[in-house]
């Protein structure tokens, strides 16, 4: 072939490879583009979620890639005339070009798990997302229009921050989007922010970090400064999952970090619950798992009382994650107190409990040696405290069901709970559940240990299973103090007068729940079946009660409690305080 003549056969076969075969920016390797493509754009080698177009986010979050685009609000270009190695409108033409959008957002309606539903999307093909004034007056636009259609609102981040070119102007939308989603939550339309790779800046200071629910993509980098700026600010090399999706679940900021090929499942079971569709009550069928009995307890026996001490302490009993597992359909963890980090000792999350969408919060001691450690044997710190207040607003916003099954020795004793203010966070937590605007149901199945149980124990109906306790002080701790020695445990037991009869004669709590013969260690479904139910009839009974009046009947019963107490008689209770 002579020199300078072009093979147009040639050309075209190396735009073929090029177009089957990838480049992963992350480990280098190269990927058969197909297969890149069936897997939502994650590197099949490595997991690395790349960042989509908004036609691809629409068609993998919208039921049968059915969606209608809401046509946005066009702004002026370039207010500052700005000019750096090349114009600002020089640079929109070509992101024009390259992305075939008018700026970075970009918001379409349709049906998810068949909700309607509006999505945002920010396009971080366009000027790395940034957001200016097209973006936020896109935002502002997007969220009153689902407002106006009552429409879940889903914001979907990816965004270098706020954009240079346009300076304080951009600035300003931080304001300007935070107007909107307080609407968005004034009307009490859920807000869930998915934040993927990247999110930084001005939009990771303002709208997406005020939703309801936070879903991370697993890898996603979220943070306000850039890691080197960080790095060269403070002279220190950062930990490597720094600013990482996981890296922020632990610090509190996230409720769920999940793949991308889950996060339609995952925001299915959120607006599922949030929206309160109707659902069957789960079919509870749940098996006891087999134990090797505890070698028997020297001071079995002693006192009737302490044996329901060792009864409620028994490490083969149902703990919060036991019940949730066994009761709640469609259940989705929520975590952080959105400040300072996740606590596993106070676990909380939706689901239906019954049939009936909930929030449903308690303590988790763990059963195996690693997870009890993990959850701190049930001993929140304020954290722990923090997130419990939290999830009591989301019921409050969305008139669910608040329900708490608690279970623990007490708040933790530590030096660094202190320093965080561990008072203080029980303290708010016992003031917040006493002022929720919506039916709250406590009750106490194990152990109700000092006010690390109160604090989540202040519900219109205060239920007991017949083996827990409830008590200011542990009966050895007591003894310690009082007796000046341990072994006066069980005597300590019984003065403090701590059993569910004892709570129900002081009119502490409305109802006891039967347990199976031997206590709830023994048998979990039909303990699971009686709880569930008690629970149930309870909110089914308080919905029908206006919130202002149970608010204020709720403040009532806590006032007038103990009053009335003047001499203790065993015995008499009420028939309708037994299950």
């Amino acid at each position: 072939m002579a020199a300078g003549i072009k093979n147009h056969n040639r050309d075209r076969y190396e735009r073929v490879r090029r177009l089957m075969w990838i480049k992963c920016e992350a480990c280098g390797r190269l990927v058969y583009y197909k297969d890149y493509k069936n897997n939502h754009y994650v590197c099949p080698r490595c997991g690395r979620a790349f960042i989509m177009t908004p036609k691809q986010r629409f068609d993998l979050l919208f039921d049968n890639i059915n969606w209608q685009k809401f046509e946005l609000p066009i702004t002026s270009d370039d207010p500052l005339n700005f000019t750096d190695r090349m114009s600002y409108k020089e640079r929109l033409n070509e992101a024009r070009e390259d992305t075939g959008t008018n700026d970075a957002i970009s918001t379409a309606d349709g049906q998810v798990a068949g909700i309607n539903t509006t999505i945002c999307v920010m396009n971080g093909d366009f000027m790395m997302g940034s957001m200016g004034r097209a973006a936020g007056d896109a935002i502002v636009a997007s969220i009153e229009h689902a407002i106006e259609l009552k429409n879940p609102f889903v914001m979907v981040t990816c965004s270098g921050g706020a954009r240079m070119q346009e300076n304080i102007l951009s600035l300003m939308q931080m304001a300007r989007t935070t107007v909107a989603v307080n609407k968005l939550h004034d009307n009490k339309i859920p807000y869930i922010v998915i934040l993927t790779d990247p999110t930084f800046g001005g939009v990771s200071a303002s709208f997406a970090m005020l939703g309801d629910i936070h879903i991370a993509e697993k890898g996603a980098r979220v943070g306000f400064a850039g890691r080197r700026v960080i790095e060269q600010n403070i002279h220190e090399k950062l930990p490597s999952n720094f600013q990482t999706a996981d890296y922020l679940y632990e610090h509190g900021m996230v409720d769920i970090v999940v793949d991308r090929d889950r996060l339609k499942s995952v925001l299915e079971k959120v607006l599922t619950v949030l929206t309160k569709q109707p659902r069957e009550a789960k079919v509870i069928d749940v098996k006891t798992p087999k134990f090797e009995p505890q070698k028997k307890s020297r001071d079995l026996g002693k006192t009737p009382e302490y044996d329901r001490v060792l009864l409620a302490r028994n490490e083969n009993r149902p703990h919060f994650l036991d019940y949730v597992a066994g009761i709640v359909d469609d259940w989705t963890y929520l975590a952080g107190d959105r400040n300072f980090a996740e606590d596993a000792a106070m676990c909380g999350g939706i689901g239906y409990w019954y049939g009936i969408p909930s929030v449903i919060i308690g303590q988790e001691k763990g059963r195996t040696i690693e997870t009890r450690q993990q959850h701190r044997f049930g001993m929140p710190n304020p954290e722990g405290y923090r997130k419990a207040q939290r999830l009591m607003k989301l019921a409050e916003k969305f008139n669910l069901p608040l329900i708490s099954l608690f279970d623990t020795a007490g708040a933790f004793a530590g030096g660094a709970a202190e320093e965080r203010g561990q008072s203080q966070a029980v303290a708010s937590t016992i003031a917040m559940g006493l002022k929720v605007k919506t039916p709250y149901v406590a009750v106490n199945v194990g152990e109700g240990g000092s006010g690390g149980a109160i604090a989540i124990g202040t519900g219109d109906r205060i239920m007991m299973l017949e083996n827990a306790i409830y008590s200011v002080i542990a009966p050895e701790s007591c003894a310690s103090i009082l007796w000046k020695d341990n072994k006066f445990k069980a005597e300590a037991a019984t003065a403090l007068k701590l059993t569910a009869r004892d709570m129900a004669s002081l009119n502490v709590i409305d109802k006891i729940i039967s347990e199976p013969a031997g206590g709830a260690h023994q048998d979990w479904q039909t303990t699971m079946e009686l709880v569930a139910k008690a629970v149930a009839d309870a909110i089914n009974e308080l919905q029908e009660i206006p919130l202002e009046d149970l608010v204020r009947e709720r403040a009532k019963k806590f006032i007038s409690m103990t009053r009335d107490v003047e001499i203790f008689q065993p015995g008499h209770i009420p028939e309708e305080k037994l299950i």
